[in-house]
């Protein structure tokens, strides 16, 4: 088995087996590979790892660990950890599915429904400058399913944020506009 400089493997089997679960979920969610090699690495390991270290034994450029850690800190997924002596930052995981989960929807989720009544709205304007009365009447059509499927959206992420510890959602109650179905 490989070593690292400080003669650690550099990955065990049971690592590389349980890193390859968080890259398969990092890409289920649209994630790049490299967050959930360093999420998984981070979540195997028993004391927190230096920026170095997390290049050392994942083998990967120190620009794909900066932009990872970068992202999963936004997350909240990775947090910063003091280790008493030493000068460089050290990260640990953040091993609660609840502030995992949370995480994930406020900073990828929510801006998304946030800026979708502009844009729907946007689209609204598009179709009426359609010629034809039926393909105007399509598009209506379809423009309500979207609206429809963003407000039951926007009913449902609240009971979600709620069942994982309280947490509000909007920073807005929605006006009823946004509520009708």
């Amino acid at each position: 088995m490989p070593v690292t400089q400080s003669d650690t493997p550099i990955l065990s089997a049971w690592e590389t087996s349980m890193i390859d679960v968080f890259v398969r979920a990092a890409g289920l969610i649209g994630l790049p590979r490299s967050i959930g090699e360093i999420y998984g690495l981070l979540f195997c390991t028993p004391k927190a790892l230096s920026f170095d270290e997390l290049v050392e034994r994942l083998q990967i450029s120190k620009g794909s660990v900066s932009q990872g850690l970068k992202v999963l800190r936004q997350l909240g997924a990775v947090k910063l950890h003091y280790v008493p002596g030493s000068r460089r930052d050290h990260y640990q995981p953040e091993l609660s599915m609840k502030r995992l989960v949370r995480g994930f929807i406020k900073d990828q989720f929510e801006p998304h429904l946030l800026s979708g009544s502009e844009r729907l709205d946007n689209i609204d304007a598009l179709i009426e400058e359609e010629g034809d009365e039926a393909s105007r009447a399509h598009a209506r059509n379809r423009l309500g399913t979207l609206r429809s499927w963003q407000q039951r959206t926007r009913k449902l992420m609240p009971i979600v944020m709620a069942v994982l510890g309280g947490a509000k959602f909007f920073d807005k109650e929605p006006t009823d506009e946004e509520t009708i179905i």
